[in-house]
């Protein structure tokens, strides 16, 4: 029932997965949230997300951002990480991630989504016939209409483990 919300795989942080492994298995472009993904919602740019594109590109990897957020939110984000990115996505729609992937010159079969959000990120990249990694929001305070949606999420999650089981690294 809830299969189309189940992310690829799981994992702690944007910060904590093994791209080199993914890059090893034939992935070329990475597409990612920003809020509460690379950095915490209305936040700059950190130094941890800077390193860590600065680490994707030396392994091989183009990037992209795909956001709901507007342009004013994204390209500054965008322009400090060199990455490309798209704003104003509609995820859940495919559309998005499809710009994405056009933007990067990658398909659905080399590409790989990042995201903290079952219902607008991972739903999505699902879609879109992409690889979807849902991590752990980097903050635990949201905007309300995304601490309900949150608690929808614990319900999907829960029948996620119940279902992967201990087969996955990191989560």
């Amino acid at each position: 029932m809830f299969q189309r919300f189940y992310p690829s795989e799981y994992y702690e942080s944007a910060y904590e997965i093994d791209y080199s492994s993914y890059y090893d298995k034939g992935y070329r472009g990475i597409l990612f949230d920003v809020d509460n993904t690379l950095v915490e919602h209305d936040q700059p740019v950190t130094r941890q997300a800077i390193e860590l594109f600065d680490r994707l590109k030396d392994i091989g990897f183009k990037t992209c951002i795909i956001s709901n957020n507007k342009d004013y939110r994204v390209k500054p984000l965008a322009d400090t990480l060199k990455s490309q990115y798209v704003y104003k996505a509609g995820k859940p729609s495919a559309k998005g991630y499809e710009k994405g992937m056009e933007y990067m010159g990658t398909t659905p079969d080399t590409t790989f989504f990042v995201g903290d959000q079952i219902f607008t990120d991972v739903w999505g990249a699902n879609r879109a016939g992409i690889h979807s990694i849902l991590v752990k929001q980097i903050a635990e305070h949201e905007e309300i209409q995304i601490v309900l949606k949150r608690k929808l999420e614990h319900i999907i999650m829960y029948e996620y483990k119940k279902k992967v089981g201990k087969s996955q690294p990191n989560h």
